[in-house]
C-alpha cells in the first residue's frame, strides 16, 4: 500500500505574524483562529520523510503544536529573519534520544547558508560549549534538483525583490513564498503540480511580495488543481470574509491546515 504524504502549514503569516504588535484592526483583534498566524513555515511529509520548509521566530512554537521530535531535514527559502529566526531550537531535536545525537540537515543556497553560518557563528565554532546546536549545512544549486534520503526535490528560483528566493517542489506539490517575480524557465519547472503554495501578501499591490492578484496570475499559469494561498498580513482582511473572493480550487491556508498531498 502506497504511504500517504501530506502537507501541514506550520505558519501562514507574513514577518509580523497576526495579530500584530499594537494593531487593533479587526482581522488583529479577531477571535477566529484562522486569523491568527504565526510566521510562514511549512512541513511536508512523504516517503518516511519530514521536511520542515523554512524555521521562523516561531518555530519551536509549531513544532511543540505538532508534536514533533524527529525530522530530516529543514529547507530554508532565504535568509530573512522571519523564515531562519528559530534556528537555535533545533538544539531539543538534537538531544531528543541523548546521548544519542540528531544532528540537524539545512540545505538552502549559498547566499542564506552564508547568512545562517553568520547568525548562528557560535555552532560551528571549534570549541562549542555543551547544547551548541548541531547544525550540518548543505548548499544547494537552485537550478538543478537534489535528492535527501531518497526523495528528490527542485528547487523553484524566484525574486523577492531585489534577491533571489527558493521555493521546492516535491512530487506533485510545490512550496512557494516571499516571491515578486518568476522567470518562464522556473514556471515550467512547476507543470504537473496538483498542489501549489504560493504566497500572496495582500490585495493591494507591495514593492516585494505576490499580491493576492499576482499570485493568481501564477496558478492561472500552472494550473494546479488546487492551489493555497500563505505568508498573508493582516491586511488581506477576515479570513472568512476574504476566501469568498478567490476562484473555486483557491483557498486562503491558515495555521495547522494538514491537507493530504
Amino acid at each position: 500500500m502506497k504511504q500517504r504524504s501530506f502537507l501541514t502549514f506550520l505558519g501562514t503569516g507574513t514577518s509580523q505574524g497576526v495579530p500584530v504588535i499594537g494593531c487593533n484592526c479587526e482581522v488583529c483583534r479577531s477571535t477566529d483562529p484562522k486569523d491568527n498566524r504565526l510566521r510562514t513555515s511549512a512541513m511536508i511529509e512523504t516517503e518516511g520523510c519530514r521536511f520542515i520548509i523554512d524555521a521562523g521566530p516561531d518555530f519551536r512554537i509549531q513544532m511543540l503544536r505538532e508534536g514533533v521530535s524527529h525530522i530530516t531535514a529543514i529547507l530554508l527559502t532565504h535568509k530573512h529573519k522571519d523564515h531562519i529566526g528559530g534556528i537555535d531550537d533545533v538544539r531539543a531535536l538534537n538531544f531528543v534520544d541523548y546521548p544519542q545525537i540528531h544532528t540537524v540537515d539545512i540545505y538552502a543556497t549559498a547566499e542564506t547558508i552564508a547568512c545562517v553560518r553568520k547568525d548562528y557563528d557560535y555552532a560551528f565554532f571549534k570549541v562549542r560549549y555543551r547544547g551548541t546546536p548541531e547544525i550540518s549545512l548543505h548548499t544547494i544549486d537552485a537550478e538543478n534538483s537534489f535528492t535527501i534520503s531518497g526523495v528528490e526535490i527542485t528547487p523553484i528560483k524566484g525574486y523577492h525583490a531585489h534577491f533571489e528566493v527558493t521555493g521546492y517542489r516535491i512530487g506533485e506539490t510545490a512550496y512557494i513564498t516571499d516571491f515578486k517575480d518568476i522567470d518562464d524557465s522556473q514556471i515550467e519547472k512547476l507543470r504537473g503540480v496538483k498542489t501549489l503554495v504560493v504566497n500572496a501578501l495582500r490585495f493591494e499591490p507591495h514593492d516585494s511580495h505576490f499580491s493576492v492578484s499576482q499570485a493568481l496570475e501564477l496558478i492561472e499559469k500552472v494550473k494546479p488543481n488546487r492551489a493555497y494561498l500563505t505568508h498573508m498580513s493582516h491586511e488581506i482582511g477576515l479570513h472568512t470574509e476574504a476566501e469568498r473572493l478567490l476562484p473555486p480550487n483557491v483557498y486562503f491556508a491558515y495555521d495547522k491546515l494538514k491537507i493530504e498531498i
